[in-house]
């Protein structure tokens, strides 16, 4: 069995909660639920579906490289969005991150996240296989 490698953004959330933003074992690497966060801990864009689901990827993308994968190597994803009316905006910005290499996908409404001005929040499961 191999070792499990751990990366954490240092979101206040991670250690009240108890979990990292991302881990790898092997080849399989799982990125908890990522909030559209800005840089001072407060909500990027807020009432704006398309950045927050971008902004989201972007912290994705970060976390994988944490690990030695990009988003290249996503093959699922799930976005839980508190208003389904806006998929397209949100599924706008998911295409543009994945364009190239389309992963599995889920979108579901949700009541609420952990702030009431986020629209969305995103987790994803890379696999690397033997290229890392």
């Amino acid at each position: 069995m191999s070792d499990i490698r751990r990366v954490f953004s240092n979101a206040p959330w991670e250690q009240q909660v108890g979990y990292c933003r991302a881990l790898r074992q092997g080849p399989h690497i799982w990125v908890t639920g990522t909030a559209p966060v800005a840089d001072d801990g407060s909500t990027y864009a807020p009432g704006d579906p398309y950045a927050q689901s971008a902004r989201c990827i972007e912290l994705i993308a970060k976390a994988l490289a944490g690990l030695d994968a990009g988003l290249e190597h996503v093959v699922r994803t799930r976005l839980y969005v508190t208003d389904i009316d806006r998929w397209e905006a949100i599924g706008r910005a998911h295409a543009a991150a994945f364009k190239d290499n389309p992963p599995a996908a889920t979108m579901v409404e949700v009541s609420r996240l952990i702030a009431p001005d986020m629209l969305v929040e995103i987790e994803a499961d890379a696999f690397v296989g033997d290229q890392v």
